[in-house]
């Protein structure tokens, strides 16, 4: 295997990684809510960030279901 070969694969196994640990802590769950509201609601404010992720973690405070923590 090259060198370049190897490094090609080095880079798409830490973007692999980066993939998924942004995904696996919710990174991007509120763009996929923004687009979601933009979707179904047009028109509607989605609300800020700081707001959704209040709502967000109250909701699973109040009901955990099969979260490990």
């Amino acid at each position: 295997m090259s060198v370049r070969r190897a490094l090609a694969a080095l880079v798409r196994a830490g973007r692999a990684v980066h993939w998924y640990t942004t995904t696996l802590l919710g990174d991007h769950d509120y763009a996929r809510y923004v687009a979601h509201v933009a979707r179904v609601h047009p028109g509607t404010d989605p609300g800020s960030e700081a707001a959704y992720w209040r709502a967000r973690h109250a909701e699973q405070d109040a009901h955990p279901g099969a979260r490990c923590c």
